[in-house]
């Protein structure tokens, strides 16, 4: 009797177990933010968007496959060229997330990895279509007018695959090694330029104050000349008095004894 009873209990046990599996089995969990697609092995990819939240499925028929579809960032580094033939560094930074809606054809034409194959592919082709519009002059000045237009045709690039860009910004920009070795030399022949202009600058002062003191040598032996011709040996008599009072002056400011011979002027 006892062994039946625990033969009974080992079947039910069992039996339940085996229910429990396939329940298990039967479930599945979309987290938040995330989207599922349901591949049917008799019917293919259906054109049904599981939503968040636990589902239910048919064991071994059918698979689901989860999409992160949160905003998620990526650097997309490409090299172009020019207008004027100058080679371009660019990396661009896209915050992106695929269309939900636009999941089932997303698997089913691009694959799980449609970040991979995709946005470098269309950023290299949109770039190098708007870099070859600008030179390498109006790519820095006109920067911003450039990070839009690739902005807005990567944008409407990307729709066609079905994936939103939320936001699309130019990083970095630098230009190749010859274009910077161009610059650096104008830039210093344009130093060199403005110290020569400086050193003209200096020596036409430098004349205009020559010329204006040669006048004004001129001018005062004019002067001293005409006092000459007009006041005669008087003139020259004050000056001698002048300096004479001026020496006196600074030999009282002396310690020094002087002793003047009879007949000197002082």
């Amino acid at each position: 009797m006892a062994t039946k009873v625990f033969e009974s209990i080992g079947k039910f046990g069992l039996a339940l177990a085996v229910a429990g599996g396939v329940m298990n089995s039967a479930l599945y969990n979309v987290d938040a933010g995330h989207r599922a697609v349901i591949f049917d092995r008799f019917h293919g990819v259906q054109d049904i968007v599981v939503e968040e939240g636990t589902h239910f499925l048919i064991p071994w028929v059918q698979k689901p496959i989860i999409f992160d579809c949160h905003s998620r960032p990526r650097n997309v580094p490409v090299i172009t060229g020019s207008k004027d033939l100058q080679n371009v560094s660019i990396t661009l930074r896209i915050f992106f997330q695929p269309a939900a809606s636009q999941l089932p054809r997303i698997f089913t034409s691009i694959g799980e990895d449609y970040d991979e194959r995709v946005l470098p592919s269309i950023t290299t082709e949109i770039l190098k279509s708007v870099v070859a519009h600008f030179d390498t002059g109006k790519l820095t000045t006109q920067r911003e007018l450039v990070s839009r237009q690739v902005s807005n045709d990567l944008t409407e690039g990307a729709a066609t695959f079905g994936l939103i860009l939320n936001d699309v910004s130019l990083t970095q920009l630098t230009f190749g090694k010859e274009f910077t070795e161009v610059v650096e030399a104008k830039q210093l022949a344009q130093q060199e330029a403005e110290k020569a202009r400086f050193v003209v600058e200096k020596a036409e002062q430098q004349k205009k104050a020559a010329i204006i003191s040669a006048k004004g040598d001129s001018k005062a032996a004019e002067l001293s000349a005409n006092s000459l011709a007009t006041a005669g040996d008087g003139l020259i008599e004050l000056r001698k008095l002048e300096a004479a009072e001026d020496i006196a002056y600074q030999l009282s400011r002396s310690r020094t004894s002087l002793t003047c011979r009879r007949g000197s002027p002082f």
